[in-house]
C-alpha cells in the first residue's frame, strides 16, 4: 500500500457531517445591570433581561447571514444530531437539536423567565451543504459576530468560551448495505485545515479527537453470555465480554486510551487536564489524561440494568496524529472495530455499528 494510502481512511459518501459552535458567558450581576434592573416585583423578573439579549443576538446573526442559531439560558447542554426533519427536544438536562444542514433554518430562545441562569450558551448550528469544506468560513463567521456581540453588551465581566464541535457520522458496515461509493479522508486536524483557508485559532487552544462507537445491544449479542434474570446483577457477563473483547482490539491495534460505557447515560468527552468530570441523571463527562503514556481505560456499566446500546471511546493521543492527519488512526480504530464485531457476534449485513468521529477545539475570546 502506497504510504498516502496509509493515512487516507475510506468513508462511505452515506456518511453525515455535523459541526456547530457553542459559546458560554456567566451571567454577573454587572452584565444584568447593562439592561436595567430585574423587575423583582413580577413573576418573570428576567424575562425582559433575556428578550433584550435574544434581540441582540439575533440581529447580529441576520447580518452575519447565519441561518439557525438559539440562545439557551436555563442550564441544559444541547445535543446536536443530523436529522431529516428538524425538532428540538428537551429532557431535564438537555436540549437536542436534530436537524439537515443543507435545509434547516431556526431561531430560538430557551430561558426561565423567573430565574437567573447561571451561564448564557449561544449555540450556531452551520447551515450547508458541503460543512467540512466551510468549516472554517463558517467559524469566521461566528467569531466575528462574538465580537460585535461583546461590544454590544460592553462589560468587562464579559468572558466569552468558544467552542467548535465536528463530526462525521458513518456506519461501519455501509459497503456490506450496498454503500460501495466512499471517499478518502485525511482527516486533518482543526488547526491546520483552518490555517490554510485563512482561519487562525488563538495560540491558546485546546483541541480534542476521539472516537464513539453507538453498540447495539441486540439479541445476537445477548446470546453470546448466559443472563441469569434470577440474579442481582445479570449482566455482569455481557459487559465483561463486551468489554474484553474491545479491549483486545483495541491493545493490538495500539489504541491506549479507551472507555466502556453502559450506564445509559450520554458522554460528553474531555481533556482531564482541564474539566473535573461529573456524572448527572443523563449526561455523563468522560475525562482522558493523554499524558498517561501507558494507556487509559474507563469502565463505567450498571450489570443490574440492561441498556438499549453500550457506548464505546477510543480517544487519540499526540502519538495518535501525524503531518497528514488521523486517517492512519481511523483505520487502526476500524480494524480494531471489525476484529471487535466478530468478537460479539455482530453481522455487518443486519448490525449498524455506528462510528462517530469527533473533533473539538476550545479557547478564551
Amino acid at each position: 500500500m502506497p504510504v498516502s494510502s496509509q493515512h487516507k481512511v475510506y468513508i462511505p459518501n452515506s456518511s453525515r457531517d455535523n459541526q456547530y459552535l457553542l459559546a458560554e458567558f456567566s451571567l454577573t450581576d454587572a452584565i444584568l445591570a447593562r439592561f436595567g434592573a430585574p423587575m423583582v416585583d413580577s413573576a418573570e423578573p428576567f424575562k425582559e433581561f433575556y428578550q433584550q439579549l435574544g434581540k441582540i443576538f439575533f440581529e447580529l446573526a441576520d447580518q452575519a447571514g447565519l441561518r439557525n442559531v438559539h440562545l439557551i439560558a436555563n442550564g441544559k447542554t444541547p445535543v446536536v444530531r443530523f436529522h431529516t426533519e428538524a425538532y428540538t427536544l428537551q429532557t431535564a438536562e438537555q436540549i437536542l437539536f436534530f436537524y439537515n444542514p443543507a435545509y434547516h433554518e431556526a431561531q430560538n430562545s430557551f430561558f426561565n423567565p423567573a430565574e437567573k441562569a447561571r451561564k448564557v450558551s449561544l449555540l450556531f448550528l452551520a447551515t450547508d451543504a458541503n460543512i467540512r469544506a466551510n468549516a472554517a468560513e463558517f467559524h469566521n463567521k461566528v467569531r466575528g459576530l462574538l465580537q460585535r456581540f461583546s461590544d454590544e453588551i460592553n462589560s468587562p465581566e464579559l468572558k466569552i468560551k468558544v467552542r467548535d464541535h465536528q463530526h462525521l457520522t458513518y456506519d461501519l458496515f455501509a459497503k456490506q448495505k450496498g454503500v460501495k461509493d466512499s471517499y478518502g479522508y485525511k482527516l486533518r486536524s482543526l488547526d491546520a485545515r483552518y490555517k490554510a483557508r485563512n482561519c487562525e485559532l488563538p495560540g491558546e487552544h485546546s483541541a480534542l479527537t476521539y472516537v464513539i462507537i453507538n453498540l447495539p445491544l441486540s439479541r445476537y449479542v445477548k446470546e453470546q453470555v448466559t443472563i441469569d434474570a434470577k440474579s442481582d446483577r445479570p449482566y455482569t457477563e455481557l459487559y465483561q465480554l463486551i468489554q474484553d473483547q474491545f479491549v483486545e482490539a483495541t491493545s493490538l491495534n495500539k489504541l491506549t486510551h479507551r472507555a466502556v460505557l453502559a450506564n445509559g447515560l450520554l458522554p460528553l468527552v474531555r481533556n482531564s487536564k482541564f474539566d473535573k468530570m461529573s456524572t448527572g441523571k443523563e449526561l455523563q463527562m468522560i475525562g482522558f489524561d493523554t499524558s498517561v503514556s501507558e494507556g487509559q481505560l474507563i469502565a463505567d456499566w450498571d450489570d443490574s440494568n440492561l441498556v438499549e446500546s453500550a457506548q464505546l471511546i477510543i480517544f487519540a493521543t499526540k502519538d495518535d496524529y501525524t503531518d497528514m492527519g488521523y486517517g492512519r488512526f481511523m483505520n487502526q480504530v476500524e480494524t480494531a472495530l471489525r476484529r471487535f464485531a466478530k468478537g460479539v457476534n455482530l453481522n455487518p449485513e443486519r448490525d449498524d455499528l455506528v462510528v462517530r468521529f469527533h473533533q473539538h477545539i476550545s479557547y478564551h475570546l
